[in-house]
């Protein structure tokens, strides 16, 4: 979740390694995912193109294998490359039940696609190594620095793709089969503000927006949580950026140690944040903030040191930006812009001049416990979205929290476009996300949707996704032949799908 990475988010758990990169380097404010699922959102970052250009429509669906990235044009320009850890931008990945629960979501069915939330606490006060995986590649990726990076006479770049603080997909059998657990050990725990902990509030589930509701009910989360619940999970989520911000440290800490951090860029994102409970979800796949707001700090050579930048960015800017730090020319087909100016603190890039950075970002969704195509248009003080094909589902629009400076917060009123930078500070924003006054302002919507569609045709966008979806599982259910309907009972909504198997084939088939 971007927000922990400036304040009063950063409140809530000590993260001493980001709060490194604020101090020698800058931190966006306002940054967020291209789609907030693991594989699009990657394929957007590794191919600087918006999710709809590059069709990686779900988990299943990334970018071809051969795709040129930015990583491989760095190669071929003399640049020593090494990979570590998690990649996840091409297709073919993640499993049966992921891909089929998102080729389905037009299906007229309820089903829990997650298992219930949980939380577990592993060994004792010693225990710092509990994501052994991420520690493995993180270790791999110090030896290198200190064992190849720090003999080579070319530049090089170095990419280490953690888990965490992803949710852990366990336990696999059982009553709890299906649920994603938040894993940490006493030792992390320990680094949180218990008494931080914002509970969030929940609209009840009566007025809940109805793609909300299907994406509360799939993931499990329509049933009772107590307060200590949804502390507890927020709490274990905040203890596993923390042992995530350990290996950001392990990083640094080789780079220094080896005399490569001052002429050496650090860049630390993320694919996506984690809802920990807010509008009765935890997961992504969701526009609101917890879901969809990444952390991007940047640190290096002639970056502006304790820089708070609140232009609106994403991460398909990090192909541009790559490229713009390794002097290599910038296609101008890009969807992403050059982050090298704002870095440095320049009006204008004049190492790779561009148009000028448009006042917006587009985040989509087409995956599995969303039952519509999701377009987000995020500009100014205002958080547009839309469904499907913009009318058969209401849009949303929130008035959203506008940060200025370092030490100043901002409400933004939703009674007006954004037409300057400074704004009287009014209580009428809804920085929760709570109240959607699509119905209030239809000029406004109207205004923001003209902007969304110049963008992206999304109707005719949502209705390929659909067409996509169909063949993907006929082409799926036709490959298991006779050994279909045991197949698709036994996926992760096994505990729903056999308490009436033969409804939900008819439901299934009604949609083919």
């Amino acid at each position: 979740d971007g927000r922990l990475t400036f304040y009063p988010g950063n409140q809530t758990v000590d993260l001493p390694f980001i709060n490194f990169m604020k101090r020698y380097g800058t931190v966006f404010l306002n940054a967020y995912t291209n789609s907030p699922i693991c594989c699009p959102s990657r394929a957007a970052m590794w191919s600087g193109l918006f999710t709809h250009l590059t069709e990686s429509w779900n988990n299943f669906k990334g970018l071809d294998p051969d795709y040129v990235t930015w990583m491989d044009l760095m190669e071929k320009q003399g640049y020593h490359t090494q990979k570590y850890g998690k990649l996840d931008y091409t297709s073919g990945h993640h499993s049966i039940s992921n891909r089929v629960e998102a080729w389905t979501r037009d299906v007229d069915f309820l089903l829990r696609q997650e298992g219930r939330p949980m939380v577990d606490l592993t060994g004792d006060r010693k225990r710092v190594r509990v994501k052994e995986a991420d520690w493995r590649n993180t270790d791999k990726a110090v030896n290198w620095i200190k064992e190849e990076a720090v003999n080579l006479t070319q530049p090089f770049v170095l990419y280490l793709g953690l888990k965490l603080p992803h949710p852990y997909p366990s336990p696999y059998t059982g009553e709890n089969f299906g649920s994603s657990t938040f894993l940490t050990s006493p030792y992390w725990l320990e680094k949180v503000s218990y008494e931080a902990i914002k509970i969030p509030k929940w609209s009840s589930i009566s007025e809940m927006h109805p793609v909300d509701y299907y994406s509360s009910y799939t993931k499990n989360c329509t049933g009772e949580f107590t307060q200590q619940d949804v502390r507890n999970i927020r709490a274990f989520y905040y203890a596993m950026c923390a042992e995530t911000d350990a290996m950001l440290g392990e990083i640094i800490s080789a780079l220094r140690d080896t005399g490569l951090l001052k002429k050496t860029f650090v860049i630390f994102t993320a694919d996506h944040g984690e809802l920990a409970m807010e509008h009765r979800q935890f997961y992504k796949m969701s526009m609101y903030e917890g879901s969809s707001h990444v952390p991007l700090l940047v640190m290096g050579p002639g970056v502006k040191e304790q820089q708070q930048v609140p232009h609106l960015v994403s991460l398909v800017d990090i192909y541009p930006t790559m490229l713009d730090i390794a002097r290599i020319p910038v296609s101008q087909n890009l969807s992403g812009y050059s982050l090298l100016p704002l870095l440095c603190g320049k009006a204008e890039n004049k190492v790779s001049p561009r148009r000028p950075r448009p006042s917006w970002v587009l985040s989509e969704f087409h995956g599995c416990n969303v039952n519509s195509s999701t377009y987000m248009l995020r500009t100014g003080k205002w958080k547009y979205i839309s469904y499907s094909d913009g009318q058969s589902i209401l849009p949303q629009l929130f008035g959203m929290l506008h940060l200025l400076s370092p030490n100043r917060l901002i409400y933004c009123s939703a009674n007006r476009l954004l037409t300057d930078s400074l704004f009287i500070l009014d209580l009428s924003a809804d920085p929760d996300e709570l109240t959607n006054v699509a119905i209030k302002f239809p000029v406004v919507i109207h205004s923001l949707d003209k902007i969304l569609r110049s963008v992206v045709n999304y109707p005719k966008v949502s209705s390929s996704v659909q067409e996509y979806n169909k063949r993907q599982f006929i082409s799926w259910k036709q490959s298991l032949g006779q050994n279909y309907s045991n197949v698709i009972a036994h996926l992760r909504w096994h505990q729903d799908w056999l308490k009436d198997p033969k409804k939900y084939e008819s439901a299934i088939d009604k949609w083919l």
